[in-house]
Order: structure tokens, then C-alpha cells, then sequence
């Protein structure tokens, strides 16, 4: 695997993953029980904004250098604070001194009751996980791959928490393999909270995976995404990606109302030409 999110930190879907996985992480811990955070792809927990990578392909310009250089309304900021409160200092450019991935913001955000299981196959990656995250008695860090490693710790044994799904999307059957990983795991934990991203390329290759996935009959499916129009092609003619979505199952009873209104403000400020437009639906209805 070559996918390095390097190359993406801090771009407009990072935003909007990040802020939705904020919200459900803030409310969840609300209650006393101990919970479990599951990320089935971590990647390298934090990200250096000012490294090669970040250089070549610079996209937290368009996404958390504009929120951080925005002044939102009191709402939207109260919305976006816990998650800002993670992403921490950055220059004047709006450029963060480093950036969180999700295992960093679920370290930032659970309590000490709580646990983390963490999957990277990649050794670079997992060692810069490793590095990044610390010593933190709550952490677990394994080198599985993640869709086995989620049948695996499913149901935890809190029987609270979130599962963050989120593949590189190189495989050419990737959809197939998150949609069977889905599956898998409602059977097991029908219960439990799940949070799945993916990016929009291909409309009828996104239409027949929602379609599949509505198909296994689980009340309670989110729909969230983000289209922030097109954008200049690259060096070697490839497009950038200009809409992401995120599929919540069983979210928390406030995020419909709460993504509709920060989707809303970063569609509008994140648009490419004034082209940015947001999604909040209901895939299957709520039970």
C-alpha cells in the first residue's frame, strides 16, 4: 500500500470528518458509562503540515486554514470548538503546527475510563502512530488489517463506543470490502455507532453502494456530505477530489441538526467558485 494521508491532511473532507467525529465523540462521552473507540485505519495519529508531503500537495490550505482564518457565528464556533480545541496553535497562514488525524482527536477527547483500539497495517504509518500518540495506558495499536481486526474487537466488551471506518479507497474493491466489513459488523453490534467516509469520484459507483448498504435493512443511517465544487487539475491532469461523504449509523439524537448547520457554513466557505453544497439525509430512517 502506498497511500499516505499526508498528502491530504487537513483538506476540506478532513475537516468535515473530523468536526462530525468531534460531535458524536463529545456527546457519547455525556454519560458515565465507559465507552471504546475503534479507528480501523488510523494512519499516523498527527501530521506535520510543513513536511514534503504537505508541500506537494498543500489541500489544508482549502480546508482548516480557511476555518481557522474564519470568524463563524457564536453556534457554529461552539459547534467546531472541540474539535478545534484538538487540531491546537497555527500561524498566521492558518496553518495548524501539526495536525490531528482521528486517533488523535479520540485521545484528546475521551476520558480516562475510556479505551482506544487503534489498527495500521502500514509499519511507516504505525510507527509515526506510535510516536505521535505516546504512552497512554488507554491505547491499543495493532498491525491487522482493519476490517479483520473490527470483527475481531466486535462488540466491545463496554458495549459503548464508536467504530471509525475509513479505508484509503486504492483497492479496486473497496466498496465491496467496507460494505461486507458494515455488514459484518451490524450483525454483531447492531447497536453500536459507526462512522464510515468515503469519497464521492463516481456517481453510479456511489449510488449503487449506498444503495447496498440501505439494503441491509439497519434503521437509524445518516447521510452527510460535502461538495465543494471543481477544482484545478493537478500536475499530471488528475482531478481533485471535490465531494466526500460520510455515512453515521445510529448517531447520536443531535448530530442531524447540529451537521446540517456546520455542513451548511463550510459548504459556503469552502467553495470552489461559489459552488459548495452540503448534504444532510436520512439514508434509512430512524427507528
Amino acid at each position: 500500500m502506498n497511500y499516505r494521508h499526508a498528502f491530504h491532511a487537513g483538506s476540506f473532507a478532513d475537516v468535515m470528518k473530523h468536526a462530525i467525529l468531534a460531535r458524536v465523540l463529545v456527546y457519547q462521552t455525556q454519560k458515565p458509562a465507559r465507552l471504546r473507540f475503534i479507528d480501523t485505519h488510523a494512519g499516523a495519529g498527527r501530521y506535520d503540515l510543513a513536511s514534503d508531503a504537505a508541500r506537494r500537495s498543500p489541500e489544508w490550505r482549502s480546508g482548516i486554514a480557511m476555518v481557522l482564518s474564519a470568524l463563524p457565528p457564536a453556534p457554529i464556533a461552539a459547534l467546531l470548538e472541540p474539535y478545534l480545541r484538538t487540531v491546537g496553535a497555527h500561524e498566521e497562514s492558518g496553518r495548524p503546527l501539526s495536525y490531528p488525524g482521528s486517533p488523535a482527536i479520540a485521545q484528546a477527547l475521551l476520558r480516562p475510563i475510556d479505551r482506544i483500539a487503534l489498527c495500521e497495517a502500514h509499519p511507516e504509518e504505525r510507527s509515526a502512530l506510535v510516536a505521535a500518540l505516546g504512552r497512554d495506558g488507554r491505547l491499543s495499536i495493532v498491525a491487522t488489517d482493519g476490517y479483520v481486526a473490527l470483527n475481531a474487537y466486535l462488540p466491545p466488551k463496554e458495549r459503548r463506543g464508536l467504530a471509525l471506518i475509513d479505508p484509503p479507497f486504492e483497492a479496486p474493491d473497496e466498496m465491496q470490502r467496507l460494505e461486507r466489513a458494515l455488514a459484518g459488523a451490524l450483525r454483531k453490534w447492531p447497536s453500536g455507532t459507526y462512522l464510515v467516509w468515503r469519497p464521492v469520484r463516481e456517481k453510479q459507483a456511489d449510488a449503487h453502494f449506498l444503495n447496498s448498504v440501505a439494503a441491509l435493512k439497519a434503521p437509524n443511517i445518516l447521510r452527510i456530505e460535502l461538495d465543494v465544487g471543481p477544482g484545478p487539475a493537478g500536475a499530471h491532469g488528475q482531478q481533485p477530489l471535490a465531494r466526500a461523504g460520510l455515512l453515521v449509523v445510529n448517531p447520536p439524537h443531535t448530530l442531524f441538526a447540529e451537521a446540517r448547520a456546520l455542513l451548511r457554513w463550510l459548504a459556503e466557505l469552502t467553495a470552489r467558485e461559489g459552488k459548495g453544497k452540503a448534504e444532510v439525509e436520512w439514508l434509512t430512517e430512524p427507528s
